[in-house]
């Protein structure tokens, strides 16, 4: 499963969407207003976590008698000037390990989304984040990871298992990695996919592995129930393999099972197409592999924050020789849209303050009384976005394969990435806050930011 303009989607709130935490716990909230993203859950809590300091273990516990700091009721504040606390996350195969270590990072400082949208193994996250209560969506994740990278047929090797495991550096990951990419190539994953015996016949068969231990998995660790419930939006898309148009399934508009997870992941040759009703569909990723338009396109509604997470960067070395140029290639292939996605919003957003400075020298009785008036005011309503990237940088040991490399040193290494770049970002406290009506969409990027 492997990554990814699309289409602008209508856009509805979700009927409910309260927001928890999973560990942490900040402050209180304002009154009659219980901030998003934020649980309020337990003073207890509060007291123990928000001592631990952002560069510490997670199982590192806080003396019981601290109080919360003035940064994370800080966090908190800045959190409940917010609509939507929104994730979004690309498509990369092996490299989503990357994305479960930021929800891990985002729910150690507190933060919880109220809208997950994803691409295909970022689909997958979307479905084990919003199918799980908060405080066992970490573990959820972990459970997933844990589970794809062991091998399906023959035993694991002596550095795939502990103690050798953990004593991996990243010169020997050099040279174990691709061997373990074609350990996946030609076993498989467990509980992922296997070698089918021969392509079959038909779009659902014609493919080189089955990916029928996917739906097991998902229908194991998701419930689709709550998933379902609207206490959190969920949207992941996928191509029509038949008209070519990209789609997406949204929670707000239909009940998402199991098979719009694994369609949004259904990348060809290697996995076969997946029917839903009497289309079928392909991996987003084929047209576009990042979902920031599902969420900020179209007329805005809601001032939304979003944790956007990629998994290919658009910056990266030149190739040295003709083996690195396919890796090169599927970074600039794979985020370019994302670039392409975040200019065009910033030009939508100066349109819509043209508007409404125009909206300005038009007396209000007028404009009151006009219809054509009143829906230009809808169109350029006063909506902030501010965007958060967290981007994955490749390791020493990346090659070509690396979206297909599920080595379980390889997985833990992707995962402490992700928690490591949340507690970077979030050393960065004003980054949060609401933007202003001079500049109302902005975004951030750790590593653009200046030398810690």
């Amino acid at each position: 499963m492997s990554p990814r303009t699309p289409r602008p989607a209508a856009r509805r709130k979700s009927a409910a969407r309260p927001v928890t935490a999973q560990k942490i716990v900040v402050g209180k909230s304002a009154p009659g207003k219980a901030a998003r993203g934020v649980d309020t859950r337990s003073k207890a809590a509060a007291k123990s976590a928000a001592a631990r300091a952002p560069a510490r273990k997670p199982q590192t516990a806080a003396p019981a008698a601290a109080k919360p700091s003035t940064a994370a009721v800080s966090l908190q504040q800045r959190l409940a000037a917010y609509d939507e606390v929104a994730l979004v996350l690309q498509g990369g195969g092996a490299l989503g390990a990357y994305q479960a270590g930021v929800v891990q990072g985002l729910a150690e400082a507190g933060i919880q989304p109220t809208w997950v949208a994803g691409i295909s193994i970022g689909a997958i996250h979307c479905a084990l984040i919003a199918g799980n209560p908060p405080q066992q969506r970490a573990a959820r994740l972990r459970e997933f990871w844990d589970r794809v990278t062991r091998p399906p047929l023959l035993p694991a090797t002596p550095w795939e298992q502990e103690p050798w495991l953990s004593l991996l550096s990243p010169e020997t990951l050099r040279w174990v990695a691709p061997l373990q990419s074609l350990r996946a190539l030609a076993e498989g994953q467990r509980g992922f996919f296997v070698p089918r015996p021969l392509p079959g016949q038909g779009p659902d068969q014609a493919s080189v592995y089955d990916t029928a231990p996917l739906r097991a998995t998902l229908e194991e660790l998701v419930d689709f129930d709550r998933l379902n419930s609207g206490a959190m939006r969920v949207s992941v898309g996928a191509v029509n393999v038949r008209t070519g148009n990209f789609e997406y399934f949204d929670s707000a508009e239909q009940r998402l099972g199991p098979e719009h997870f694994m369609a949004s992941g259904a990348l060809p040759p290697g996995f076969a197409a997946v029917r839903i009703g009497d289309e079928y569909y392909w991996d987003g990723g084929l047209v576009s592999n990042t979902p920031l338009m599902q969420v900020l396109g179209g007329h805005p509604t809601a001032n939304t924050l979003v944790f956007q997470v990629d998994l290919w960067s658009s910056q990266g070395e030149l190739p040295r020789s003709l083996l690195d140029v396919p890796g090169r290639v599927k970074d600039i292939q794979y985020s370019s849209r994302t670039r392409a996605v975040t200019d065009q919003l910033q030009r939508a957003h100066d349109q819509r303050q043209v508007l409404r400075d125009l909206l300005t020298r038009i007396p209000p009785a007028l404009r009151a009384a006009d219809v054509l008036c009143r829906e230009v005011e809808a169109m350029a309503r006063d909506v902030r976005y501010n965007v958060v990237q967290l981007i994955y940088r490749d390791k020493p040991y990346d090659g070509q394969d690396k979206d297909y490399q599920f080595g379980r040193a390889s997985m833990r290494a992707h995962w402490d990435g992700g928690v490591q770049a949340v507690q970077r970002t979030l050393r960065h406290a004003h980054w949060l806050d609401l933007p202003s009506a001079e500049q109302p969409f902005v975004t951030h990027d750790v590593h653009r930011a200046t030398p810690e």
